[in-house]
């Protein structure tokens, strides 16, 4: 006679929404379906895991199948950053993935200089008011300035190489990047991805 328990089909995946700040913010349509679960260190966004993300080893390990981070890896300073990956490997589970966004300084910079820009000079508009050249390097100066946070300040420039190194340095054995609108988008994969993993997120073969 098999004991074996059924496998409960409904069990939702689980992403966790690493500095998102809020759940109003939607997630990008690849999380369709996922159970939303948010990190962040300020209480006003109800988190579900109130902490840094440099603590996250010491929260139990491999319950989540995906990490999203957008635009929060690039706060901390060069040395921080493995320490905050390995926190992502930690929670994740051993087929799990992360989705990681930062801006991408090699395209700010050639856009500035195509421009002939200053660092003062508005770069583009945002919904929160115009973004200088200098916001994208040093971190959003109007937002530092209204919530006298230095942490939302950028302390680590990203190139798509330099995000793809730090990625596999953390253990990600397979990772794909795409840049445009001076950002690069990174799927960083524990294990290699099938082919219906593939199919699902629209990813070539890994070479």
């Amino acid at each position: 006679m098999n004991t074996t328990p059924a496998k409960d089909s409904t069990v939702r995946r689980k992403v966790l929404n690493v500095g998102g700040n809020s759940k109003a913010i939607a997630l990008p349509p690849i999380f369709e379906g996922y159970e939303h679960l948010l990190l962040d260190i300020d209480p006003k966004g109800s988190p579900d895991l109130l902490c840094d993300a440099r603590e996250l080893q010491s929260t139990p390990g491999a319950q989540f199948d995906a990490v999203y981070c957008s635009h929060n890896l690039e706060h901390y300073h060069r040395h921080e950053v493995p320490k905050v990956l390995a926190g992502f490997v930690h929670v994740l589970k051993p087929d799990g993935f992360a989705h990681i966004r930062v801006p991408d300084i090699v395209e700010v910079m050639k856009a500035a200089i195509a421009r002939n820009l200053e660092p003062d000079d508005v770069l583009y508009q945002s919904a929160g008011g115009p973004i200088q050249v200098l916001d994208v390097l040093y971190g959003w100066g109007k937002q530092i300035e209204q919530s006298g946070v230095d942490f939302y300040a950028h302390k680590t420039g990203f190139s798509r190489l330099l995000l793809t190194k730090v990625l596999s340095a953390a253990g990600f054995q397979v990772v794909y990047t795409a840049v445009g609108n001076l950002e690069i988008s990174a799927m960083a994969f524990l294990q290699s991805p099938d082919e219906a993993t593939r199919t699902r997120f629209g990813l070539p073969p890994h070479e």
